[in-house]
């Protein structure tokens, strides 16, 4: 299974917003430039997630996206469902009811299902915090600056 630069590019931008100042918007630019991102790509990007009630965005000169959320409140399950949809292993595990004509005969499907909520419980068991610390831990954007502003270091 593999995730689309959607879902990879859309938690590192959801990321960076989590990293922001509280209640402060980011301009979509200056997350291009951080994360090293076309600006239009990240355009796309926050459509979904404003449309799933992630972020929200802010107008005039202090404007930009910000999220709705508290990061400790938000999952990345949420975050790639967003982006995504389902993330179903097969297809026939996509929906709430399994409309599969062979489901009740189909000897992997228990693999598949089991499959499917190990991946489920693990997306919804990281938190946007979680990730935000990691970036923060590995000296990326604006969360590896409040982490130094905090421990008094000065940033670039």
């Amino acid at each position: 299974m593999r995730f689309s630069t959607k879902s990879r590019y859309g938690l590192r931008l959801m990321a960076e917003l989590a990293c922001a100042a509280p209640g402060r918007a980011m301009p979509l630019k200056e997350i291009s430039e951080r994360q090293q991102l076309s600006l239009k790509y990240l355009e796309q990007l926050v459509t979904p997630l404003a449309r799933a009630g992630l972020v929200k965005s802010e107008r005039g000169s202090q404007g930009g996206y910000r999220l709705v959320k508290d990061p400790a409140q938000t999952t990345a399950g949420e975050i790639i469902a967003a982006m995504e949809g389902s993330v179903a292993p097969i297809p026939c595990l996509e929906s709430e009811i399994n409309e599969c004509p062979l489901s009740g005969q189909c000897a992997t499907l228990p693999f598949w299902a089991g499959l499917d909520e190990v991946i489920n419980q693990y997306l919804d068991s990281v938190t946007l915090a979680d990730i935000a610390k990691s970036m923060a831990e590995s000296g990326g954007g604006p969360c590896a600056q409040t982490k130094n502003r905090a421990s008094g270091e000065k940033t670039p």
